[in-house]
């Protein structure tokens, strides 16, 4: 399901700009511009903020807002009983903390310190995505597994080297290898992949081959291949696989 469509609860004013700062925050750190990262965390703290305090009223603003004292804002939302405890305190907690790096890390230091901002970028690209997991699982109500699978979806629809239209998938670099495109194309998916739509993604015409590899592939614990060899999905060592090779495109 399309993120658009599970949070469908939040004005198109605040849901468009939430998804389009998350998916900058990822862009920028994939491709280590720690400070855009950083950048586009605070951005995404005044559009949370905006939701929150639109929820809470059950009045939502129609473009976000960034309010006067960002964290005695924040510290009002902790009153709003009526809310889901993670909107009451977790989240409210969270978005100063993400504000501080926007807003007072990436200063000049003394020769010697060490530059936090691979680090900050790192913390900044995490908190936001537990916060945009528990956004989706309460306004969805849905699982925690589930909400963590619509946010790596997007994660990855970022990627620069998956085209897709319609059905139709398509890895940007025909020199990348077999292995790598079956990869990159079920992380770039939500939920499983039909190996018959992968095959066609990839235009491979040997079956043979191409059913050996995903066994391959299955047996080193990069992806798990269902029982009657009809549907795929990526595991954690795959994933990791693949965050080298999108690190590695700048």
């Amino acid at each position: 399901m399309r993120l658009e469509t599970i949070l469908n609860s939040i004005p198109d004013g605040l849901k468009g700009p939430l998804i389009m700062e998350y998916n900058n925050i990822v862009q920028h750190f994939m491709e280590k511009r720690w400070t855009g990262s950083e950048l586009s965390g605070g951005k995404f703290c005044e559009i949370v903020f905006t939701i929150l305090d639109g929820h809470a009223k059950n009045s939502y603003a129609s473009t976000p807002s960034k309010p006067a004292n960002f964290v005695d804002a924040c510290k009002r939302l902790e009153g709003n009983s009526h809310v889901p405890r993670s909107f009451q305190i977790l989240i409210p907690r969270m978005l100063p903390t993400l504000y501080e790096i926007r807003n007072n890390r990436n200063v000049g230091h003394v020769g010697g310190d060490v530059d936090p901002n691979s680090m900050d970028a790192l913390a900044v690209v995490t908190m936001c995505s537990w916060i945009l997991g528990e956004m989706i699982r309460v306004f969805h109500n849905t699982t925690i597994s589930e909400a963590q699978k619509a946010v790596e979806f997007i994660t990855y629809r970022k990627i620069p080297l998956v085209w897709e239209t319609g059905d139709i998938k398509r890895v940007l670099n025909p020199k990348m290898s077999l292995k790598d495109q079956i990869l990159l194309l079920i992380s770039s998916t939500p939920n499983k992949t039909n190996i018959d739509v992968l095959q066609k993604w990839i235009e491979y015409k040997n079956r043979g081959y191409y059913i050996k590899l995903l066994h391959q592939l299955h047996s080193a614990r990069l992806i798990e291949l269902s029982n009657n060899e009809t549907e795929i999905e990526i595991l954690p060592p795959g994933t990791r696989h693949i965050e080298n090779i999108i690190a590695k495109i700048k």
